[in-house]
């Protein structure tokens, strides 16, 4: 099963957990506040805000938390200033790596991203290096009890491009600005949505079957994920399902 599609359904399970760390959520506003920045913060004229806000909701985040994130990022409030920044690596096994993060510490988001790369095995690339291998993807979860004729139907006349079997849950993939929409089409069709997300699909994978190497790879994304400034990391590593459950286990 390549990265793309196991490891958003092991990081979906994970969202509890992080929620009652209170992690999840600190990332979820500083998404929700940097979209509404960017692209302002009517929710129908900002798509991107739009997901995001949803994400949120969709993780129990308090509405007047998302609102108060809403109204710092169009300026309304008084907040810190966070800014997008990539970084690009790899992982044991040649495993390319596609690093997001909002920060208003460049130096020491870099300097965490490094470090925790080099102490395991990974590698800081050149910007420009592993972005080709990637594209901008929307990315519906549907639970996998779902009716798969009734949630293609529904997907499909949505304008959606591919639905995939990721392990306990569908992936619907959609264009970005498609995304919306599927969605709420899903959700009008009587299915149920677990989640949607903008997200970067690798273009090629890189199959990694020796256990070690796999417990590698899954600790370096564990680790970036926990890391406080990192929002999304992707990765275009192909485990076997049997693997990828021993090695996360």
């Amino acid at each position: 099963m390549s990265g793309h599609s196991k490891w958003a359904t092991i990081k979906h399970r994970k969202g509890a957990a992080d929620a009652k760390r209170g992690k999840l959520f600190a990332k979820l506003i500083k998404q929700v506040e940097v979209a509404a920045r960017q692209g302002g913060g009517d929710l129908e004229a900002n798509p991107t805000l739009r997901t995001m806000y949803q994400k949120a909701r969709d993780n129990s985040v308090p509405l007047d938390t998302i609102d108060r994130a809403v109204k710092r990022g169009t300026g309304e409030l008084e907040g810190v200033s966070y800014e997008p920044v990539t970084y690009e690596g790899y992982a044991p096994g040649g495993v390319a790596l596609y690093i997001e993060c909002l920060t208003a510490n460049r130096n020491r988001t870099g300097s965490e991203v490094r470090s925790t790369l080099t102490r395991n095995g990974g590698s800081l690339a050149e910007p420009g290096s592993v972005a080709w291998q990637f594209e901008r993807r929307g990315v519906v979860l549907v639970p996998s009890s779902a009716d798969e004729d009734e949630l293609m139907t529904a997907a499909l006349d949505a304008g959606a491009g591919d639905i995939v079997d990721a392990g306990g849950m569908w992936q619907v993939i959609t264009e970005p600005g498609a995304l919306g929409a599927v969605r709420d089409a899903l959700a009008a069709a009587g299915l149920t949505v677990a989640g949607a997300d903008l997200t970067m699909l690798p273009t090629t994978t890189v199959p990694v079957t020796e256990p070690a190497a796999a417990r590698q790879v899954l600790k370096i994304m564990d680790l970036m994920d926990d890391l406080d400034d990192v929002q999304d990391v992707h990765a275009n590593f192909d485990i076997s399902d049997e693997l990828m459950e021993s090695a996360a286990g």
